[in-house]
């Protein structure tokens, strides 16, 4: 359990306006048909995606993922992300069947009509070995798209483990069941046959990530932080980076439905 003097408890009250602000930011209260919903999944497809870059990248710089495989400094730190790795990269679909949660999505696109070419053409150019900006032409990712995923890649340029986890959790995991819960609602009985693996995608995100995902991330952020103040200091910052450009995200995909409202 988290102690009064936690300094996570004391880096989420810095970064707590700006998590608000997000919060209250309106997106999910604009999906009032299966258009918005599908205009929102074909950006936030993309959050799905480099958020795994973010994992593998403290999967990479926490645990040995080299041959000769040697033990990394942190046992207990290497435990957590690969605990994280298992169920974000190899988790199972509703029949049971292993895939990552950025797949599962892909499938939940295709169900209910959205447009999945455009990060498809991202992955393969990716493949290929293209740089990500040249991907992202490829893709034709709109601009709030670009700059949030290109932002994503500035903090994993870092190479520090501490911001990497800072960004990874207070911008991504953290914030994932209170994102999420708002959507859930009704969409099941409003939409029948077209949302149900995107429903269980919804839900298996929040049973994860608050209940197992978040707690662990907690831990992983401390333990890299430790006793450096100035560690904390660029996690706070970091944190409120990718809050930001999460709205920044969320923004272009408001100002999107508007222009195809008055089109």
């Amino acid at each position: 359990m988290e102690s009064a003097s936690d300094p996570i408890d004391f880096l989420q009250q810095e970064v707590a306006a700006t998590r608000r602000q997000l919060l209250n930011n309106g997106l999910y209260h604009s999906l009032q048909s299966l258009t918005d919903l599908r205009r929102f999944m074909e950006h936030h497809v993309y959050a799905v995606w480099d958020f795994m870059s973010l994992l593998k990248a403290l999967q990479r710089d926490l645990t040995c993922v080299q041959v000769p495989w040697i033990p990394s400094a942190r046992p207990a730190t290497r435990r957590l992300i690969n605990e994280i790795v298992l169920e974000e990269e190899s988790d199972v679909d509703p029949q049971g069947q292993p895939t990552s949660h950025f797949e599962l999505y892909v499938r939940a696109m295709e169900e209910c009509g959205a447009d999945t070419a455009p990060i498809r053409k991202l992955v393969a150019a990716v493949a290929e070995g293209r740089s990500i900006e040249r991907a992202l032409e490829i893709a034709n990712a709109p601009a709030s798209v670009r700059d949030f995923v290109l932002t994503t890649f500035d903090v994993i340029a870092t190479g520090k483990p501490h911001v990497i986890a800072a960004a990874f959790t207070f911008g991504r995991e953290d914030l994932i069941p209170d994102m999420f819960r708002q959507l859930v609602g009704d969409l099941g009985r409003r939409f029948p046959g077209q949302l149900d693996t995107f429903n269980y995608y919804l839900n298996r995100h929040i049973e994860l990530d608050e209940d197992v995902h978040a707690p662990l991330a907690h831990q992983m952020v401390r333990e890299l932080c430790a006793d450096a103040p100035e560690r904390w200091q660029e996690a706070q910052q970091v944190a409120i980076r990718c809050l930001e450009a999460r709205m920044a995200l969320w923004d272009g995909v408001k100002f999107g439905q508007h222009r195809a409202a008055l089109a």
